[in-house]
C-alpha cells in the first residue's frame, strides 16, 4: 500500500507541471530521464543541472535560433561536483570504507524537462520502484529557482534533502513549503536588499529595472523594489522577459529602456535572459547606460568578452565570494572521451571546445582525434579564476558527505539509510573546507550570506577584468550596510578617476526656488517653482544661515580664540614670556642659592612658587586654540590646581614669617619645626583642590560645546563648563586661600626688618584680588572668544602681579645692590632697637 502512495503522489505533481509547461518543451536527441553521466557506490547523490542550455536541438518556443552545443560553464558544474565526489571517495577520514556514486541529468533550463529528470532520478534506470520509493539519497541542484521549485516539490513528498548550488529565490527559504531543501548560495532576500543600499550609496534616486520572467526575477525584484521604496529610490519601470517568450517582447523592453530618462539599469536577470536582452540592446545600439546586475550574470566571463564589452564595461553588482579549490584545474585538464567512448556528453563538450567533429567530416568541420590539449583551449570550462558557483557546488557534495559521516557514526548500514535521516543531519552539519570556509545551514536551510561588490574593469591589455570594490556580510550586526574597499570604480565611461553617473528623475532645485509635488508623478519627480515669501521658503539647518540674498543656506562662522588671530598670538607671547621671565628668575635664585637673602625668603618654598608660577604661565595656553575633550577638561583643572599650588606656597611663606617674629622659643629652634609643617600646608591645601577637580572631571567634566543660541550667523566653539558649581567651587577656594594669605600678610607687615616679605605679599594678595573681582562680571558679560580672552587676561595678570610683588625686590638686591644681601643688614634694624 505504501509504494502505491508514494506513486499516486509523484503522479499528481507531474501532472500539475505537464498542464503548465505544456507549450515549451524543447526537441532534445537524449531523454531528460536517463541520465547523462553516472557512477554506482554505495550511497548515490543525484546531480540536476542546466548542462545542455542551447543543445544540439532547436527549442520550439526560442527568442532567436541559437545553436550552441553545450554550456560550458555549467559543465563545469558537473566536473566539479564528480571532483568533489572522487576526493571523497578517496579520503581516509571523510566516510572511509564507503563509496559515493551519482547520476547527473540534464534539466534543460526548463520545469516540464526537469520534472521528467526528475522521475528518472526518482526510479532509477531500470524504472524499479525500491522500498522508499528512490534510488537516491539525496540531490544536488538544480541551476535555477523554477526548475529547482519544479523538482523540490517532487522530491519533498518523498523526503528527499536537496542541495542547490545556484537557485536563490528567496520563496526556497519557506520551510513550510520545502522542507527537504537546503542550498550553499544566499538567499536573494540578501542582495536584493543590498542592491537597493548600492544604489542609494551612489544618489541614484531614478533607476529602471528588468527582471527573468520566472520565480528566480520575479522575487528577486520584487524584494530589490520594497527595499527600494524604503530608501527612497523611485523606480521608472520593471520590465519583465522570458529567453522563450516572444522576439516582439524583448524589442518593447528594449524600446521602453531606451525610452526611458534613468541612466541607470538594474538587470535581476538570469543567464538566459541575459543573452537575450543583450542581443537586442545590440540590434537597437542602446549605449550609456550603468549597469547593476545580480549575482547570476555579474561574473560570467563569456559576457566580457568583445562583443558585449562595450555595453557592460563599467558594471556593479554583488557576486557570491571566490575561492579556490586545490586540484580542480588538473581534474578538469584530464577529462578526455576516451574517459568514456559511449558518452555522447563528452564527445559532445570535445566537439564544442575544438571546434571539430567525431562524425563523418562535412565542408569546413576538421575531424577530432581525441588527442588535442585542453591546456591550449581557453574557454569557461578551463577557466577557474572565478571560482564561485563552482564552490556552492563544490561545498553541496561535502555537505551531503558530512550528512552521511554523521549518520553512519550512530550504526546504521546502507539499505537502512534513508532520505529523511539525512535531512536531519544536514540541519547539524558545521565543517571547515581546505580553503578555510566554514559550512553551515540555519534553521532555514540558508548558508550565512556574504557577497563581493564587483565592478567591470578594463586592464592595461584592454581586457575586462571583475574587480573587487567592496564586501557585503549579512553575517554581522550591522548586515543592512556594506563597506566599500579602497578602489577607484569604473563607471560607463570606462574612466577610474570620472565621478559616479547622475541618475535623478529631477535635480535640485536653484537658489531661490523649492519643490513642488507633480500629481501623478513619483515622489522623485517634482517641479522647481520659485520661493514666493519666506513662510514658503525651507528652514536653513541649525549649522547653516542664510545668504544675503535669502537665496541658498551657507555654513556659518565658526569662532574661537586662535593662535593665528592678533589676541590669540599676543596672549600667547605674554604667556611665554611670563613662563621665559619666571625662569630666569628661578635661574637667579638658584645661582644665589647660599646668600642670606635667599636663605632668608626661605629657598625650598621660594623654588616652589616659582615652579607653580610657571604652571599658571603655561596653563593659560591650554584655553587658546579650539576645543577638544582633553582641552576642555585641562583648562580648567590645569589652571585650578597650578593658582591653588601657587597661593599654598604663598601663605605657607606667609606662616612662617608671622611665627618666626611671633614664636616664643629659640630662633635657632624654629626652622626645625617649620619646614615639615610648610610642606604640610603646601600638599594639604593643594590636594583639597586637586580632590575638588577629580570630583568634577568623574561626574560633569567640561566638554567642547557647539553655540548657536548667542549668534544666529556664526557657531560659537566653547567649552561648557560640565557643572558650573564645580567652577565656582574652584573658584572659591583660591579666593579663600588668597584671602586667608591677605589677613596674614597684612597682619605681619609692620614686623621688624629691613626685608619684611610680609609686607610684599600683602601687595601681590592686594593685585591678586583686584584682578580676580573684577574678572567675575567681565567673565559673565563677554561675548564668544572673549569670555576665554578675559580668563586669559585674569590668569596672566595676576601671575604677573605675583611674579613681580614677591621676586622683584629680592632680583634688585640680588643683581643691582649685593653689598645690601647679608645678614647683618637684613637684620640691621632690629638690632639697633634692641640696643
Amino acid at each position: 500500500m505504501g509504494d502505491w502512495i508514494c506513486v499516486i503522489s509523484l503522479l499528481i505533481v507531474i501532472l500539475r507541471f505537464f498542464k503548465a509547461e505544456n507549450d515549451s518543451t524543447c526537441e532534445m536527441y537524449g531523454s531528460p530521464e536517463v541520465s547523462l553521466l553516472s557512477k554506482e557506490g554505495d550511497f548515490i547523490i543525484g546531480g540536476r543541472t542546466f548542462i545542455l542550455e542551447f543543445h544540439l536541438h532547436k527549442c520550439k518556443t526560442l527568442l532567436f535560433p541559437l545553436f550552441f552545443r553545450i554550456n560550458l560553464r555549467e559543465f563545469r558544474f558537473v566536473q566539479t561536483m564528480i571532483f568533489a565526489v572522487e576526493e571523497i571517495n578517496n579520503s581516509s577520514e571523510l566516510l572511509p570504507n564507503v563509496s559515493v556514486g551519482y547520476r547527473i541529468f540534464d534539466s534543460c533550463g526548463s520545469t516540464l524537462p526537469s520534472t521528467r529528470a526528475a522521475m528518472g532520478l526518482m526510479n532509477g534506470e531500470e524504472n524499479t520502484w525500491s522500498k522508499n520509493c528512490s534510488s537516491v539519497h539525496a540531490v544536488i541542484g538544480a541551476s535555477e529557482s523554477s526548475s529547482t521549485i519544479a523538482m523540490q516539490q517532487i522530491f519533498g513528498v518523498f523526503q528527499i534533502p536537496m542541495i542547490s548550488h545556484f537557485a536563490t529565490c528567496a520563496c526556497l527559504s519557506n520551510r513550510k513549503e520545502y522542507p527537504f531543501f537546503f542550498r550553499t548560495i544566499p538567499s536573494d532576500y540578501y542582495q536584493s536588499r543590498a542592491l537597493a543600499k548600492l544604489v542609494k550609496h551612489f544618489g541614484w534616486t531614478w533607476v529602471g529595472a528588468v527582471r527573468s520572467d520566472n520565480d528566480y526575477g520575479n522575487n528577486g525584484m520584487a524584494t530589490f523594489i520594497e527595499a527600494a521604496n524604503q530608501e527612497g529610490i523611485c523606480v521608472e519601470y520593471s520590465e519583465a522577459i522570458s529567453r522563450t517568450g516572444s522576439r516582439e517582447n524583448v524589442e518593447r523592453v528594449v524600446r521602453v529602456i531606451r525610452g526611458g530618462t534613468a541612466s541607470v539599469l538594474v538587470a535581476f536577470l538570469a543567464q538566459g535572459e541575459m543573452d537575450v536582452l543583450l542581443e537586442e540592446v545590440l540590434m537597437q545600439n542602446l549605449t550609456g547606460l550603468q549597469w547593476v546586475g545580480s549575482e547570476s550574470w555579474i561574473t560570467a566571463n563569456y559576457l566580457a568578452k568583445k562583443r558585449y564589452a562595450g555595453i557592460l564595461t563599467g558594471s556593479l553588482g554583488f557576486a557570491i565570494r571566490k575561492a579556490k579549490i586545490s586540484g580542480l584545474l588538473d581534474f578538469l585538464l584530464k577529462v578526455n572521451p576516451s574517459q568514456d567512448p559511449q558518452s555522447n556528453l563528452l564527445r559532445e563538450f570535445w566537439e564544442t571546445t575544438f571546434g571539430c567533429s567525431f562524425r563523418s567530416s562535412t565542408p569546413g568541420t576538421k575531424s577530432c582525434s581525441g588527442f588535442e590539449r585542453l591546456q591550449d583551449a581557453n574557454n569557461a570550462f578551463t577557466d577557474v579564476s572565478e571560482l564561485r558557483i563552482s564552490n556552492c557546488v563544490y561545498k553541496a557534495v561535502y555537505a551531503v558527505a558530512h550528512a552521511l559521516h554523521s549518520l553512519l557514526k550512530c550504526g546504521p548500514s546502507g539499505d537502512s539509510v534513508i532520505p529523511w535521516k539525512i535531512y536531519e543531519q544536514l540541519q547539524k552539519v558545521n565543517f571547515t573546507l581546505q580553503s578555510g570556509e566554514q559550512v553551515y545551514f540555519d534553521d532555514n536551510g540558508d548558508p550565512a550570506a556574504t557577497y563581493e561588490l564587483v565592478n567591470w574593469q578594463r586592464n592595461h591589455a584592454g581586457d575586462v577584468v571583475f574587480t573587487t570594490v567592496g564586501k557585503y556580510d549579512a553575517s554581522q550586526p550591522n548586515w543592512n550596510q556594506f563597506t566599500m574597499n579602497k578602489v577607484k570604480i569604473t563607471w560607463k565611461k570606462y574612466l577610474k578617476n570620472c565621478p559616479a553617473p547622475l541618475s535623478v528623475c529631477s535635480e535640485n532645485c536653484l537658489p531661490g526656488f523649492r519643490q513642488a509635488i507633480i500629481k501623478g508623478k513619483p515622489i522623485c519627480c517634482f517641479s522647481c517653482v520659485p520661493c514666493a515669501d519666506s513662510a514658503e521658503c525651507s528652514q536653513c539647518p541649525s549649522e547653516f544661515w542664510s545668504n544675503v540674498k535669502h537665496s541658498k543656506c551657507v555654513p556659518k562662522l565658526i569662532e574661537f580664540l586662535s593662535y593665528g588671530e592678533t589676541m590669540g598670538a599676543l596672549l600667547t607671547a605674554f604667556s611665554l614670556c611670563g613662563a621665559s621671565l619666571t625662569l630666569v628668575v628661578l635661574c637667579v635664585f638658584f645661582r644665589f642659592r647660599h646668600t642670606p637673602l635667599v636663605k632668608a625668603s626661605n629657598s625650598e618654598l621660594s623654588f616652589l612658587l616659582l615652579f607653580s608660577l610657571t604652571l599658571c604661565f603655561l596653563c593659560s595656553l591650554a584655553f587658546i586654540g579650539q576645543p577638544t575633550a582633553w582641552s576642555c577638561m585641562l583648562r580648567h583643572t590645569a589652571f585650578g590646581v597650578a593658582f591653588a599650588l601657587c597661593i599654598s606656597c604663598i601663605l605657607a611663606k606667609t606662616i612662617t614669617v608671622v611665627m618666626a617674629f611671633k614664636a616664643k622659643r629659640p630662633a635657632n629652634m624654629f626652622p626645625q619645626c617649620s619646614a615639615p609643617l610648610q610642606r604640610t600646608s603646601v600638599i594639604g591645601c593643594t590636594l583639597i583642590q586637586v580632590f575638588i577637580c577629580v570630583i568634577w572631571l568623574a561626574f560633569a567634566p567640561p566638554f567642547p560645546h557647539k553655540n548657536i543660541v548667542y549668534a544666529n550667523e556664526k557657531i560659537i566653539l566653547e567649552c561648557f563648563l560640565g557643572s558650573p558649581l564645580a567652577f565656582w567651587v574652584v573658584m572659591a577656594y583660591i579666593g579663600f586661600l588668597a584671602l586667608l594669605c591677605f589677613i596674614l600678610a597684612f597682619l605681619g607687615r609692620k614686623l621688624p626688618d629691613n626685608f619684611n616679605e610680609a609686607k610684599f605679599i600683602t601687595f601681590s594678595m592686594l593685585i591678586f584680588s583686584a584682578v580676580w573681582l573684577t574678572f567675575i562680571p567681565a567673565y559673565v558679560s563677554s561675548p564668544g572668544k572673549f569670555t576665554v580672552a578675559v580668563e586669559i587676561f585674569a590668569i596672566l595678570a595676576s601671575s604677573f602681579g605675583l611674579l613681580f610683588c614677591i621676586f622683584a625686590p629680592k632680583c634688585y638686591i640680588l643683581l643691582l645692590k649685593p653689598e645690601r644681601n647679608t645678614k647683618k643688614h637684613l637684620m640691621g634694624r632690629n638690632q639697633s632697637r634692641t640696643q
